[in-house]
């Protein structure tokens, strides 16, 4: 069996959500199937550690997609051309981008729609591409993953798509995230919140993460709490807009948040299990990794009650309207009960089991199988 897999989201050094997954997944396909042959679609170099075995052929094809006009010029032409060559028994997505002129068996992964949600935290063009094409995606789409049975009822009610078509793959969780021992928590404390306990934050600083109202929350919590805890920000400030700015610039405790960039896997396992708790208060989110990330260090999660959160973190968060300043603050007071905080630790340890890339890798596989195999 030929696959073709676009894989311009396996970026060295720039791995984010969507190519985590992706990375996590193919991986193990990969290697689990040294009978298949697979054909993996870069817009630029790839770097050799993601050609993950011998059955892996890298292919670039031009232009580079990074732009809405330029995504059009690269799936709707370079990628239907190389696929019509290679004849491939199917064509898998792995950010849901599929080929609307080729006629090759199409797989997307979707994560979520966001954008249909709430428009206004995108940029027109991209708004317009999304809005656009992805409807169209779905619709093509002979069969469609996606991470949570929230964004499949999403998909669903959003463009129409029969339920039978969408198979639920729940991602997982990098395998370096566990527990810490006291000492290093102490250790990790003094290196990034100068020896402080802290609430941590990770993620893209997106509108849809919500940091606007986080800062102010956390800012509350300060106000009615006299502490020393800090709170730390994992991420770029790629979307750093005028509102979050606005909301930082305002807080009365600015000098408590600490902003640490992009980490490694690593580093982020380290300020993750050393944190007093996870602050995950996105207002839309199709999964949410770092949730079950926090639950594989024995690290207490607060999260939203809306989209997938509570699917994802069921009884083993403390669950908050992400549209309520109060709620989010009452969240952080409430989570220094030691008592609370144990409490959501073992639920958290039972949750993180439902978990794994192992069971994404082969719930991939099974909807591939089914679709590529030409005997079936």
């Amino acid at each position: 069996m030929k696959i073709a897999v676009n894989t311009r989201l396996l970026l060295k050094d720039k791995l984010e959500g969507i190519g985590w997954v992706a990375y996590e997944c193919l991986r193990r396909m990969v290697k689990s199937h040294p009978e298949v042959k697979f054909y993996f679609i870069f817009d630029r170099k790839p770097d050799e550690r993601f050609i993950f075995a011998e059955n892996v052929k890298p292919v670039v094809l031009f232009p580079q997609a990074r732009h809405p006009f330029l995504y059009i010029a690269f799936f709707e032409f370079a990628v239907a051309r190389f696929l019509r060559k290679l004849k491939p028994d199917l064509y898998l997505s792995t950010d849901g981008y599929l080929s609307l002129r080729s006629k090759t068996k199409q797989i997307a992964v979707f994560h979520d729609l966001n954008f249909e949600h709430f428009p206004q935290d995108f940029p027109k063009i991209h708004l317009w591409h999304y809005k656009k094409y992805f409807p169209k995606y779905a619709k093509k789409a002979d069969r469609i993953i996606t991470v949570s049975e929230f964004s499949k009822k999403d998909i669903c009610e959003c463009y129409g798509i029969n339920p039978d078509k969408i198979e639920v793959a729940y991602n997982g969780a990098n395998e370096i995230f566990s527990p810490l021992s006291e000492d290093v928590k102490i250790n990790i404390r003094n290196q990034y919140s100068e020896g402080k306990p802290y609430f941590m934050f990770v993620g893209s600083l997106h509108p849809r993460k919500n940091l606007a109202r986080l800062f102010t929350a956390f800012d509350l919590f300060k106000k009615k709490n006299d502490n020393d805890i800090k709170l730390v920000i994992v991420g770029n400030k790629k979307w750093w807009t005028e509102p979050i700015k606005n909301a930082y610039d305002a807080m009365t405790h600015k000098d408590d948040v600490i902003f640490v960039g992009r980490l490694s896997a690593e580093d982020l396992r380290f300020v993750t299990a050393a944190a007093l708790a996870s602050v995950y208060v996105s207002y839309f989110e199709g999964f949410g990794i770092p949730i079950v990330e926090a639950f594989k260090c024995d690290t207490p999660v607060i999260t939203s009650n809306v989209t997938s959160m509570p699917e994802v973190s069921a009884d083993a968060a403390l669950l908050v309207d992400p549209f309520s300043v109060e709620s989010i603050a009452d969240a952080m007071e409430k989570i220094l009960d030691e008592e609370v905080r144990n409490e959501l630790i073992e639920k958290g340890r039972r949750r993180r089991e439902d978990f794994s890339w192992d069971k994404a890798a082969e719930k991939w596989w099974k909807v591939i199988e089914t679709q590529g195999r030409k005997d079936i």
